[in-house]
């Protein structure tokens, strides 16, 4: 039996209608992840069809932490300037800007990640997975796994959201599209740590942002 709520979620989350949504959870037996790859593949997702359109406004986000110590600049786009200047997307731009702080991503999304950097992983990997004694039969499938596992560490995308870790970045926007009801998308950001690739004394900044966030 699928719940109500389980349905309104989802219609938050997707903005598609709500029989399309009992029936995206129906076919996935309630699993909403699943549902809405369904609504996207159906072309029933509000979010979806908004994808595909051109955001060429937004704004320029800043975030600067610890006196200075952390500084994030973020570009997040829109259709248009109107949207531009509503609160709902001035509070995501600020949210995700914090996430980065927090977060340390290295990559927008995971097709971003350079072929030797990936290489590089793959190999360290597979060392490990052989070091810890499993079968070579099994080593491809295990390092598939953990690549999956590395793409959510460093890519910006497939991160989950440091005030709400049951969701990824992606999907936050997915869910201001559908409110907001126009495309919003990352073009860029940058992340600067004082001090950062210089022999300093270790202190956690990242952890001080998660807390300030309220993880």
């Amino acid at each position: 039996m699928i719940s109500a709520n389980l349905v309104k979620e989802l219609r938050e989350r997707t903005g598609a209608g709500m029989m399309d949504c009992k029936k995206a959870l129906t076919e996935t037996d309630g699993d909403t992840e699943k549902a809405i790859e369904y609504l996207r593949e159906k072309g029933l997702s509000a979010a979806a069809k908004k994808a595909g359109r051109i955001a060429t406004e937004g704004l320029i986000q800043t975030y600067i932490h610890g006196g200075g110590r952390i500084g994030v600049i973020l570009e997040l786009n829109c259709e248009t300037d109107f949207v531009a200047k509503t609160d709902d997307f001035k509070d995501l731009a600020k949210d995700i800007a914090m996430h980065i702080a927090a977060a340390k991503p290295e990559f927008l999304k995971a097709d971003e990640v350079p072929q030797e950097v990936l290489e590089k992983e793959k190999n360290i990997l597979k060392a490990q997975a052989l070091n810890e004694g499993k079968p070579e039969k099994i080593v491809e499938k295990m390092v598939e796994g953990r690549i999956a596992k590395y793409f959510k560490d460093v890519c910006l995308l497939e991160q989950p959201f440091v005030k709400d870790p049951d969701k990824t970045i992606s999907q936050l926007i997915t869910e201001k599209v559908a409110k907001i009801g126009e495309n919003i998308s990352i073009r860029r950001f940058v992340r600067y740590e004082l001090g950062e690739g210089m022999a300093k004394k270790e202190d956690n900044f990242a952890d001080e942002v998660a807390s300030m966030m309220g993880k």
